[in-house]
């Protein structure tokens, strides 16, 4: 039972690496924040966030074969956290696929910003990753900060 005040939440969903399934999570995603009354701007640049992170899951993780990802949403008063897992084949060297324009798929139409992106319209971002088990990513966006410096956004 919820808590006079209490503003907490949380969400697991678990799909396959279909593309299709990057919309799904996407909508989710702005879905669950829209109990705080986001502004435009700010659901979508969550909404982009998140679709990045899925979006990298579902090319990168599986290049064989089809996996499951999962994609877990927590909201705790104005904090959203988000991690998206994947048990792929995992990144090599973190810190270079976080550099903008890089990407491991040249043959392919993929500009390399996924991660930019997600740094740029979250709050924080950290991922973790091992070659042959998989890669998390975990971003955090802060829900009305410009209200708090008296800030119209």
């Amino acid at each position: 039972m919820r808590q006079a005040g209490e503003t907490g939440n949380s969400l697991k969903m678990v799909f396959r690496n279909h593309p299709e399934n990057e919309r799904i999570v996407r909508t989710t995603a702005a879905v669950f924040v829209s109990i705080l009354d986001p502004t435009l701007e700010e659901i979508s640049d969550f909404k982009t966030a998140v679709s990045e992170a899925v979006t990298n899951a579902i090319i990168h993780a599986y290049p064989e074969s089809g996996g499951d990802i999962e994609a877990y949403f927590k909201r705790e008063n104005k904090k959203i956290t988000v991690i998206i897992t994947d048990y792929g084949v995992g990144i090599k060297d973190v810190k270079k696929s976080m550099q903008p324009l890089y990407t491991t798929l040249h043959t392919q139409e993929r500009s390399g910003m996924g991660f930019t992106f997600m740094e740029a319209f979250s709050d924080e971002i950290t991922v973790k990753s091992e070659p042959g088990k998989g890669t998390t990513v975990k971003l955090i966006k802060i829900m009305g900060k410009g209200e708090e410096c008296g800030e119209d956004l």
